[in-house]
């Protein structure tokens, strides 16, 4: 068993990772002034990004649910690993060698994940490898026959599962049986385990990193009894519910074109992206739901607020058969999740992506994104057309069912408007329509309610901070800013501080109790000022309370403009801090030498006056550096 890892290489791999790159394979990241990012926090829901990320610091922190930590912290709580494992990826990822405590070497076997992401990446390469083999011939036409070439395949990672040999293949390379079983590659029937996916077509299900969590598998023998896709069951890095394929290939479009089109299938998907909809995905095995749109509103960058409400797309498309309609009303059940317009994509003639390619082009496909309409839209007129709008009743019957539909559009904007469409194609009066829109209101399924006020902040997560101070409700007072900026200045970059600077700002006098805590950890830890370690040491030496405050402190944007001197302002601001001080001191002399009686007591007298030529002295070098 080997060491640890030495401490030094820890720090080395920390300071040479940037967060940002890290951090922004799950979450769409914004600027958010000098130095720093923001996105929406992949550990809790919310509609407003309070999720910020400090490169130089090397850290993140949540001030919706208080999540923190530093690029090892990310990748233990995003994929479950220990805290070696998140260390040997990041080492992988920068080719740096790591060394440990003894002389001990990496262990290949740590992790039950770790190993269950490794056998499964070597399948895949198994399973690619089988496709060129004369059995695969089967899955070869299959492919030809929906217009994926051997590059296209290639692309996506498609392979073929032959009736047996990769449980024997992956022994041979070292898995046991019981990883296999973990990883879902092989189940366990009356005679032993078997091979999982045979005879069949097999896609790889990729995290938004490229990490292969499991597979996806399309029947293609008439002897084969399973159903027409099979998929991985759930393991420890494979969950249905949380992923969605092609995602890895489709995330950086998304992030920058703020669209995505959401597919029924594997080759839809591919169909798509063949034809330039770079931004499809799919499900796997599952309906659309709640997890999903988490996913995707991380990637979008989907944040509600007056400025980028309604700047994003989500577009889905469905088959028109009865499971088509159901994938629609269940995905417009949640609709009102997004900040981003939603809008539904039918193919003519009851066509999948994949077929309208193969039968119509390329530009075809295009042409089914660009003809997108509103899913309001879509749901009000597939309300409509279950009613005989030529009679009297039919008409009043659709009012009725349409009218909750219409009620849910939390836009109030887009309500108004549909309020009048709605009018217009049912032919009635518009004050008709709006007193039944108004009165089916409370009557609206809650996922489609507006959320107004504190209903609208009340996001999961969002009182999981501790009961200690939080800068969010520091007073907004000149005195206090200057005290929070300064120590923010001194967290967050010391380096272009200094050591003397910094140490005669903490020796300083704070209005603000809570950040006079501050000051005092900063005092104490001076020792690992400038180090890797500088901002822990501080967490680790305030009271519990208060170290929330100091995370928060340590990744706050600073309340500098962009492309001004950073080491001028964090010089300035921490000088300013100063100089209030010794204005205080000042104030302080001048008073005590009013009352000090130079002819009684002429040595002390002298004493404040020499200091407070020392103060002036202080005051003017602080101003001339």
């Amino acid at each position: 068993m080997p060491g640890l890892i030495r401490r030094n290489d820890i720090d080395e791999v920390r300071a040479r990772i940037n967060i940002a790159d890290i951090v922004g394979d799950y979450v769409t990241l914004k600027g958010a002034g000098v130095g720093s990012l923001k996105g929406l926090c992949p550990f809790h829901d919310e509609r407003s990004p309070s999720f910020h990320v400090r490169p130089q610091v090397g850290r993140y922190h949540c001030f919706g649910c208080g999540e923190d930590g530093d690029v090892f912290s990310f990748i233990q709580k995003m994929d479950h690993t220990t805290f070696t494992e998140a260390v040997e990826r990041m080492a992988a990822r920068i080719g740096f060698e790591l060394h440990y405590e003894d002389g001990g070497q990496a262990n290949s076997d740590h992790g039950n994940r770790a190993r269950i992401l490794a056998a499964n990446q070597a399948a895949a390469e198994y399973f690619v490898a089988q496709l060129t083999t004369p059995d695969a011939e089967i899955g070869r036409k299959f492919l030809g026959e929906r217009g994926f070439d051997p590059s296209a395949a290639q692309r996506f990672g498609v392979g073929f599962a032959p009736k047996s040999g990769l449980s024997k293949h992956l022994k041979s390379l070292g898995y046991t049986e019981a990883e296999l079983l973990a990883a879902g590659l092989v189940g366990q029937g009356d005679r032993g385990t078997y091979d999982r996916f045979r005879g069949r077509l097999v896609w790889p299900i990729r995290d938004v990193t490229g990490q292969t969590l499991g597979f996806g598998a399309r029947k293609l023998l008439d002897d084969d009894q399973g159903p027409k896709y099979l998929n991985t069951p759930e393991t420890a890095v494979y969950h249905k519910s949380q992923v969605l394929y092609g995602l890895d290939l489709a995330k950086r479009d998304i992030s920058r074109g703020r669209q995505v089109v959401v597919v029924e299938g594997y080759t839809d998907v591919m169909a798509c992206h063949l034809a330039g909809i770079t931004t499809a995905v799919a499900t796997c095995g599952t309906a659309f739901g709640v997890d999903h749109i988490k996913v995707i509103r991380r990637v979008l960058g989907d944040v509600d607020n007056a400025d980028s409400r309604g700047l994003g797309e989500v577009v889905f498309t469905f088959d028109p058969d009865e499971a088509g309609q159901k994938a629609a009303s269940r995905a417009f059940s949640e609709e009102q999740r997004f900040a981003a317009q939603t809008f539904v994509a039918v193919a003519p003639d009851g066509l999948d992506p994949c077929d309208l390619r193969l039968q119509r082009g390329d530009d075809a496909v295009r042409r089914l994104i660009t003809a997108k309409r509103p899913m309001f839209e879509f749901m009000v007129r597939r309300v409509l057309a279950g009613h005989n709008l030529d009679t009297v009743e039919g008409r009043v019957g659709a009012l009725r069912a349409a009218a909750p539909v219409v009620a849910g559009i939390r836009d109030q904007a887009l309500n108004i408007g549909y309020v009048r469409n709605l009018a217009g194609w049912l032919g009635m009066d518009l004050a008709e329509v709006g007193r039944a829109v108004a009165s089916a209101h409370g009557r609206a399924p809650e996922a489609q309610k507006p959320r107004h006020g504190a209903d609208a902040a009340a996001e999961p997560g969002a009182d999981a901070r501790n009961t200690g101070p939080s800068l969010v409700h520091l007073p907004t007072d000149p005195s206090t800013r200057l005290e929070r900026d300064s120590l923010m200045a001194l967290l967050q970059h010391p380096e272009a501080i200094g050591l003397d600077l910094a140490e005669r700002a903490s020796r300083t006098a704070y209005a603000n109790a809570s950040l006079a805590v501050v000051r005092d950890g900063i005092a104490a830890s001076m020792d690992a000022f400038d180090s890797p370690e500088w901002l822990d040491r501080v967490i680790a030496e305030v009271p519990a309370p208060f170290a929330m405050l100091v995370k928060e402190l340590g990744v706050a944007p600073l309340p500098e403009k962009e492309g001004r001197d950073l080491t001028t302002y964090c010089k300035g601001v921490t000088a300013n801090l100063i100089d209030r001080d010794l204005l205080r001191r000042k104030a302080e002399m001048l008073g005590r030498l009013q009352r000090t009686d130079a002819t009684a007591d002429p040595g002390a007298y002298r004493e404040v006056q020499v200091e407070l030529v020392r103060i002036e002295a202080e005051r003017r070098e602080l101003r001339t550096d």
